[in-house]
């Protein structure tokens, strides 16, 4: 069965000859650069055979073309570690302007994403991955004075986020031009532990929905990785996307619990840290089966509940591929 067939009979609850399986994964210091971020992406499709490839850019590539700095400093989860906020006053949220999608941090992400889909040809289904408005805004001004500013200057604040998530609009309109499968879209605000409903529903969700909804027909595998704990799975199900991730693993809800919360296929299974950074490939397999179990072995993409650690032992990966084989 091919990729392609495999996913899309996943999403529909059809029955496949094997769950699919993909770890994504950052590419620190290779993703500063777009040849040296589509080799490793190439290679690492081409070493592991993975259901669909998701390219994850650089976390912080549109936020440094405002002005953000920072480094990778041996992150498990390869992202960088942020050393000069843009945003310092609230009146600084009004300064942001719309990016051109063909230069900086989107230029090459875009390079990076044409080299990948020409080197791996149709045959491997790639994703494009983009964080949400309200993720990059956090980037830019840091999680506390991110939220005093949503509480005490809202209005400063919707500007911006109506900024941001034109940029990623245009950068959209671009990827169409990709034979890409499809968006995976981080949102990392949706989180009881990080913002209320009400404030996620006022200030993420309508920029959320509104690039959801831009995505094109032919996309066919659109997902949303829903990240932090206690995930707001009451929004999920009004996504218009084929795939739920979240770290089931780590938080409420179950696998199969939240497969009864939304239509299309979740994602996960396994635990990024516990299972791919420190387990074994003895573990690994037990819990991928673990995993089939409680789906049934229908409308599960077997991952972790995010990207996948960047420092974990090689075996753990092969494990993951090799655990859905027979």
């Amino acid at each position: 069965m091919d990729k392609r067939t495999r996913l899309e009979r996943t999403i529909a609850g059809e029955a496949t000859d094997r769950p699919p399986v993909a770890l994504w994964r950052h590419f620190p210091g290779d993703d500063l650069r777009a040849g040296d971020h589509a080799r490793s992406l190439i290679e690492y499709q081409r070493a592991y055979d993975w259901d669909v490839l998701v390219g994850l850019p650089c976390a912080s590539s549109i936020a440094t073309d405002y002005g953000l700095l920072d480094a990778w400093e041996g992150r498990a989860d390869g992202v960088r570690t942020v050393h000069k906020h843009p945003i310092q006053r609230s009146i600084d949220w009004t300064t942001l302007r719309v990016l051109d999608p063909l230069r900086g941090g989107s230029g090459r992400y875009l390079e990076t994403l044409d080299q990948v889909t020409r080197g791996l040809g149709d045959a491997v289904p790639v994703c494009a991955a983009v964080f949400s408005p309200l993720a990059h805004a956090a980037m830019m001004a840091g999680d506390t004075l991110l939220l005093r500013h949503l509480r005490t200057e809202p209005e400063r604040l919707r500007t911006a986020l109506n900024t941001l998530t034109e940029n990623i609009l245009r950068l959209i309109d671009v990827l169409k031009r990709l034979p890409l499968a499809g968006l995976h879209y981080i949102v990392e605000h949706a989180s009881i532990t990080r913002f209320s409903e009400d404030e996620y529903a006022a200030f993420g969700l309508p920029s959320d929905l509104k690039i959801l909804e831009a995505l094109p027909q032919k996309w066919w595998l659109n997902s949303v990785n829903l990240r932090g704990d206690l995930p707001m799975f009451k929004f999920a199900a009004g996504m218009p996307v084929q795939v739920v991730q979240w770290a089931d693993r780590d938080t409420e809800p179950e696998l199969n619990i939240g497969k009864t919360l939304i239509s299309g296929a979740v994602c996960g299974g396994l635990a990024g840290a516990a299972h791919v950074l420190n387990g074994t490939p003895a573990t690994i397999r037990d819990v991928v089966h673990d995993a089939i179990h409680r789906t049934a072995g229908r409308r599960l993409i077997l991952s972790c509940g995010g990207a996948a650690p960047v420092i974990a032992p090689l075996s753990n990966y092969r494990a993951v591929r090799e655990a859905v084989e027979g």
